[in-house]
């Protein structure tokens, strides 16, 4: 991500609790104006990574950097501009929801108390704002939570799980929300276990395995094209006998509507079709095969069928 504008970056970064490495050696590098991406098996860092970021825990080797403030020489100011939620966002239940925010605005000054209704509006808890807080459901609390964020109007959002307890349509309603947020310029961090959600909402992601950065980049250079193709025909069989003498081709195998083919470039797949009319099969379709993000990730780490360290 050279010559990117960066929102936070971390540089050999370490966490250590007693004997126990949580973070290791970390340099993270989160663009500006997007939806940046963690992604981790559970105990793989993600919260410790968060709970650093927001100087709730201090480092034992690294740096941060947000905005370029350096932590934690310029806690405050670099801290100023973030909206976050860490695990399940925590509210004074015999309060209602937007008494809550009424006590978080007095806290951050004069001018955040108008910014409550329009939080309230984005997060869809308008209509429910008078009700207390100990009668919200869990995905309620979470909305409350954004809007919670949305009151330092900040510039970096961090959300750690913040679909849990959101029923499909509150997780629609979140991604539109997210989107919209990115399009006013700021950035978000996504801390998920719901791999298909970050596929759909984010541009970037880093990968975590037992506390070390494993990939980190675009998510369209995660995921997409495969190298592989699908290949309909009539004869599979004899498709496969003259695709394994090709020297363009990787690997062939039959399918029931035709054959998969693994190409080291994709400009042979014309010469791969070509060789198969010659040979008196009948193509009916060539599709390529998308690597999906949940197959990237299982590639990449260690807890089913990844590398061992």
């Amino acid at each position: 991500m050279n010559d990117v504008a960066l929102t936070l970056e971390t540089h050999r970064l370490t966490k250590r609790f007693g004997h126990r490495t949580a973070i290791t050696d970390l340099d993270l590098a989160v663009p500006s104006g997007l939806t940046f991406g963690l992604l981790g098996h559970n105990g793989a860092g993600k919260t410790t990574l968060v709970r650093l970021l927001l100087g709730l825990i201090q480092p034992d080797a690294g740096t941060i950097t947000i905005n370029g403030r350096r932590m934690p020489d310029h806690r405050r100011s670099a801290l100023a501009g973030i909206g976050a939620i860490v695990e399940e966002p925590h509210f004074h239940g015999h309060l209602t929801g937007r008494e809550n925010l009424r006590v978080v605005a007095a806290v951050r000054g004069p001018h955040t108390g108008s910014r409550i209704e329009p939080a309230l509006a984005r997060v869809g808890l308008g209509e429910r704002a008078d009700d207390r807080v100990r009668d919200y459901s869990q995905g309620m609390r979470q909305r409350l939570g954004i809007a919670r964020c949305l009151l330092a109007d900040p510039h970096l959002l961090i959300l750690d799980e913040p679909t849990n307890g959101l029923d499909p349509g509150g997780i629609l309603q979140l991604r539109r929300l997210i989107a919209d947020l990115v399009a006013e310029g700021r950035t978000v961090v996504l801390s998920s276990h719901l791999l298909g959600e970050i596929e759909k909402t984010c541009q970037a992601v880093a990968v975590l395995d037992q506390g070390r950065l494993v990939w980190q980049g675009g998510i369209d250079d995660l995921v997409g094209e495969s190298g592989q193709y699908d290949i309909d025909c009539d004869r599979p069989g004899v498709a496969v006998d003259v695709l394994r003498t090709e020297p363009a081709v990787v690997r062939v195998d039959p399918r029931p509507s035709g054959v998969r083919v693994r190409v080291a470039d994709p400009n042979a797949v014309s010469l791969v079709n070509a060789r198969l009319i010659a040979a008196g099969v009948a193509v009916s379709g060539v599709s390529p095969v998308r690597i999906s993000l949940e197959e990237r990730f299982l590639e990449m780490t260690t807890r089913i069928g990844g590398p061992r360290p």
